[in-house]
């Protein structure tokens, strides 16, 4: 999935499968480009956040090159900003940032949420045979609504920190357009459904080592809907309970919506 063939100083190519909808599936982009943004840094840095902006729809007919701009080598952290593109231009836009571990003070301070069923107790609910999906029931808490699932690949990837990341990479794109589209439902109605729907941009930081070919856990919560966009927000846990990552994606929804319905809930 993430394997990049080099084209050249700080250039990369990657390929995608065509998805269910059509086109390439931004996750897979956001991952692929930090694998590139990884093959330029030393071995002993470790990628802990990434901000992605999405420009155009991929498409899966075409290869994509990776350019990296090496913006920085400091003696703790080295940052990459690299920008895939097609034919038709850019299609992402994404920046990286490495650190080299030092010893010091891990506290968590957010815990895993309690009550949610165990992957073995909810049905699979997969898209694509890359991994599996067991989507938990939503819990509105008062505020926000909690749209949560437990998440693995499907084959075993042995001991890569990094091939782990890219995967945690892809995998965090799948809920918060879902988790967007909910809190508009809570609005306007169970039957709503967007004329049109696209990620904007996609933020991760990674708190833990990942080992996703084992379950974690995806809580995303919506926090604003404004202009049309909808920030979804989201923690990562691993099965053991530990805080993994934190995500952050703005979703852009676009159809008929009743005003008069905010109104009524205010």
């Amino acid at each position: 999935m993430f394997d990049l063939e080099n084209h050249g100083p700080d250039t990369f190519v990657g390929e995608g499968p065509q998805y269910p909808w059509g086109g390439l599936y931004g996750g897979q982009i956001v991952a692929q480009a930090l694998r590139a943004a990884a093959a330029t840094v030393d071995e002993d840095l470790q990628v802990h956040s990434l901000r992605a902006y999405f420009i155009r729809r991929g498409d899966h007919n075409e290869p994509v090159r990776y350019e990296v701009d090496r913006i920085r080598n400091g003696r703790s952290f080295s940052t990459r900003r690299v920008v895939a593109r097609q034919a038709i231009g850019a299609i992402l836009n994404c920046e990286a940032s490495f650190q080299r571990n030092r010893a010091n003070v891990d506290v968590q301070f957010e815990p895993i949420p309690a009550g949610v069923p165990q992957p073995s107790d909810l049905t699979s609910d997969q898209w694509t045979p890359s991994f599996d999906r067991r989507i938990a029931p939503a819990v509105d808490d008062g505020g926000s609504v909690h749209h949560r699932a437990w998440m693995k690949v499907s084959s075993p990837l042995g001991d890569d920190d990094l091939v782990h990341c890219c995967w945690l990479a892809y995998l965090s794109d799948d809920l918060p357009t879902d988790c967007v589209v909910r809190a508009y439902r809570r609005l306007a109605g169970a039957d709503w459904e967007p004329e049109f729907a696209a990620s904007l941009d996609h933020t991760i930081w990674f708190h833990g080592r990942p080992r996703v070919d084992r379950w974690h856990l995806f809580d995303f919560t919506c926090s604003v809907l404004v202009g049309g966009r909808g920030l979804s927000i989201g923690n990562v846990f691993d099965i053991d309970g530990l805080h993994i990552a934190t995500v952050a994606q703005e979703v852009l929804l676009r159809g008929s919506f009743p005003v008069t319905s905010i109104h009524q809930q205010d």
